[in-house]
């Protein structure tokens, strides 16, 4: 006589799959900790009082006296914060028109133009991004100061940034364009629309994940630069915030510890929206055209 299994136990997850499932929750885990710690770290020291800070009986993960406002109220009233935190979106977001500017007609035109040599030529272009701004700031200083006379000048950064913003984002952009059906592009072009109006009325509306992908890495790029920036900008007022808070809450062998954390709380804050606000645009541009080139 045969014995029915209930269906109820049939359907139980086996030992192998409850601890492949257990192994990626663990690995979630991990992750979740590794990547919110810093962030955990920052604002207990940003809060924190500098009684906390400097006395080792008190555990770095947590406090024992009132959280504070203090580290705040210095970094605001106290340095020049907000100055270099207006020069660094400033210039972050100039630089960032200028790329798009650029880069969008540059990476059309080597993508679907079949450009003679256009493989080459970006392939050559990509590789300038390799360079390291170590040995390009010394030859730039010479053209910026000697030659255009912005030393010192925070505008300056407005034209080498693009140096390795144009590069970077162009080689994405050749890859997302490639992605793009060219038969929608020929429909436009049979309906009587000529290559610009295609392109502004089909190609680009089509392409807005890989765009704004490289809107994202230029912007951010712009702003994680610290060589080009120590090297044109000397003055308090014409730095941006990479250069600014060091120079300024770094003196010697002192640290003021809760007004680094807070700036790079704030610093943080608004690239941190802005990733999540566009992440969905941002993994398509990456996982669909960006690796493609």
């Amino acid at each position: 006589m045969s014995v029915t299994v209930p269906a109820i136990r049939q359907n139980r997850p086996g030992p192998r799959r409850i601890s492949n499932r257990a192994l990626l929750y663990l690995a979630l885990v991990f992750y979740l900790t590794i990547a919110v710690f810093p962030l955990y770290w920052m604002m207990m020291a940003a809060f924190k009082s500098d009684t906390d800070l400097i006395d080792t009986s008190v555990s770095p993960f947590w406090f024992r006296r009132p959280l504070t406002l203090t580290h705040f109220d210095q970094l605001f009233l106290h340095t020049n914060f907000m100055t270099w935190y207006w020069n660094t979106y400033v210039i972050a977001a100039l630089v960032l028109l200028i790329t798009l500017a650029i880069c969008v007609p540059a990476a059309y035109a080597l993508a679907r133009l079949h450009v003679p040599g256009g493989e080459k030529i970006a392939i050559g272009l990509f590789m300038t991004y390799l360079v390291p701004p170590t040995l390009l700031f010394l030859p730039l200083s010479q053209v910026i100061s000697g030659g255009l006379g912005l030393g010192n000048n925070k505008w300056a950064l407005v034209l080498v940034y693009p140096s390795f913003t144009i590069p970077f984002c162009l080689w994405l952009l050749i890859g997302f364009f490639k992605r793009v059906p060219l038969e929608i592009e020929e429909a436009a072009l049979v309906d009587g629309c000529n290559r610009v109006q295609a392109v502004i009325r089909v190609v680009l509306p089509v392409s807005v994940p890989g765009i704004l992908t490289t809107a994202i890495f230029a912007f951010t790029l712009a702003q994680q630069d610290f060589v080009y920036a120590l090297t044109f900008t000397s003055s308090s007022s014409q730095q941006l915030l990479n250069v600014g808070i060091p120079a300024s809450l770094i003196r010697g062998d002192i640290y003021f510890w809760g007004e680094l954390m807070a700036a790079a709380l704030m610093a943080g804050i608004p690239v941190a929206i802005l990733y999540n606000v566009f992440l969905d645009y941002f993994v398509e541009g990456i996982t669909g055209g960006a690796l493609r080139g």
